[in-house]
């Protein structure tokens, strides 16, 4: 399964089951889960998880040593989960001491040709990042977010889950969760509706949520007046407790029109 013209550093753990192809150089400290495929012209340097049935494709570099300047070839990480999907191109950076120390990627990614992860960022599970978007350092991305192409995000900015960052947009502040934004800089325009739909949340949810847009971005209210008048609809909507949550959890600030 693994090619004759493959470089496999003999450290490294790699599953029988694992197919790597010709002039991929492979590591110490690289672990490779079952089902996994890495096509050829690939990089992976160690210390590196990549979990299960993956699938890398050629000229990807994975678990790269980050160019941040304060980084002194300290021992860091990267993590990648379960049944992502890695396309052509695809460059991902290990942490750094100032943070985690570990990159990381969940399960069910997409990652499409030319996305670049910074060192630090954690992404969750089922997102989406389009054809060359890149994050830069510290980025944290939640659940089935999608980032759509040729968009820039700022350091440390969160993106929350569901949401959807439209096409060249530059991210320089957090995004909620279930909110779609777009522009340079992104401007929150409406709940991510479509997408809501396509996951299964009901008319309901989707109706509270499409309120507590209004509540934030409509009524002009300052922002900790729009929490207070949010709260007490997390009763009636479990999702709106995520979006609340995903506005005070923010360093940054949130994208406000």
């Amino acid at each position: 399964m693994i090619h004759d013209l493959a470089i496999v550093d003999p450290s490294a753990n790699i599953h029988p089951s694992v197919t790597v192809g010709p002039w991929t150089t492979i590591g110490p400290g690289v672990t490779i889960g079952e089902g996994s495929v890495i096509a050829s012209h690939c990089v992976i340097k160690g210390p590196t998880t990549i979990g299960q049935r993956c699938q890398i494709f050629q000229f990807s570099s994975i678990g790269e040593a980050t160019p941040d300047l304060k980084f002194k070839n300290e021992p860091t990480t990267l993590t990648i989960g379960d049944d992502n999907i890695i396309r052509e191109g695809v460059t991902i950076h290990r942490g750094t001491v100032q943070d985690r120390g570990d990159t990381f990627i969940g399960n069910h990614n997409l990652l499409m040709a030319y996305v670049h992860v910074g060192h630090d960022c954690v992404i969750g599970n089922h997102c989406i990042l389009v054809n060359n978007v890149a994050l830069a350092g510290h980025v944290h991305v939640g659940d089935w977010a999608i980032i759509s192409g040729y968009c820039g995000v700022h350091q440390y900015c969160k993106i929350g889950a569901h949401s959807y960052l439209g096409m060249m947009s530059r991210l320089s502040q957090d995004l909620p969760a279930f909110v779609l934004a777009d522009g340079h800089p992104a401007a929150p325009k409406m709940i991510n509706i479509e997408g809501l739909r396509r996951r299964n949340f009901s008319d309901h949810e989707i109706k509270k949520l499409q309120q507590a847009f209004k509540i934030v971005y409509r009524r002009k209210l300052s922002l900790s007046d729009a929490v207070e008048q949010l709260k007490p609809m997390i009763a009636e909507s479990p999702s709106i407790a995520v979006f609340v949550d995903s506005i005070e959890s923010s360093t940054r600030g949130i994208v406000r029109s």
